[in-house]
Order: structure tokens, then sequence, then C-alpha cells
């Protein structure tokens, strides 16, 4: 991945919060970071805010969650998360994330998220999957 490969940036000011001891960020904040950068990409996808307003978003899970550390964020920080859909599959898809402070890259990240209904897979509806497409400047894998 590249800072290029992504369109959608979320800045995000690094409260005294969510740094330990050491004056970093606490490793498990950085998911939270991931999930507030999602829901403004989401918000900008498909223009609803909450959840249960486009239909797909309430069915989404976390199935599997990836960080790989490069350098820390510090209080007070200003830094811009990257966002993309890197594979949409039937029933699930996969999002990249990037951490950058300026010009350093702090952190990449993985989510796998399955869209279910009552507890059990569900395909994407066709209009989500090519929005979802289009709405990205870099290539989605489709399986």
């Amino acid at each position: 991945m590249a800072r290029e490969d992504f369109s959608f940036f979320h800045p995000l000011r690094v409260r005294w919060a969510e740094v330990d001891m050491q004056g970093v960020v606490f490793n498990a904040h950085y998911l939270a970071f991931f999930d507030a950068a999602l829901t403004e990409y989401w918000a900008a996808l498909t223009g609803a805010r909450n959840a249960g307003g486009d239909g797909v978003f309430e069915h989404m899970y976390v199935v599997r969650s990836v960080i790989d550390y490069h350098a820390p964020a510090r209080f007070d920080d200003v830094v811009d998360i990257g966002v993309r859909i890197a594979r949409m599959g039937r029933a699930s898809m996969t999002c990249h994330f990037e951490i950058h402070r300026g010009g350093e890259h702090l952190i990449t990240g993985e989510t796998v998220y399955v869209h279910a209904v009552d507890g059990t897979s569900a395909p994407f509806p066709d209009a989500f999957r090519d929005r979802a497409t289009e709405f990205e400047t870099t290539p989605v894998e489709r399986a």
C-alpha cells in the first residue's frame, strides 16, 4: 500500500486518554481510530450517518483485524487515517487503513468484515458493490 492508493482520509487528534505511560498511543486505540475513520468513509460512500440508514452497515461484523506498527503517534498529534475497500467478496470485504502524521507513515491496518443477516452470511446488494467499486480510485479486487 501507498498513501496514493487512498482517496479518503479522516483527520483525528490524539487525546490524552489514548496514550500510555510511554507517551505513545496505546496499541488497541489504533483499531478504534480505524473504526472512527470507517464511519466517516461510510457516510461519504453511502450518505448514511447512522447504523441502518443504508441497509448494509448494520449487518457488518469484524472477523479479522491486523495492525502493523511502523512508528508511534503521540498525544496531541493530528493524524490522517486513510480508508479504502481493497477487496469485495460475495459477503465479505477487506478494508485497508493507513495512519500518517504529515509525511510520516505510522500504522498500516487491515480489517475484514462479513455482511450477515440473522446470524448468517448474506451477499452484499449489487447496488452497494457497484457504488463501493465506483467510489474508489484504486481498483477494488472483486471475488
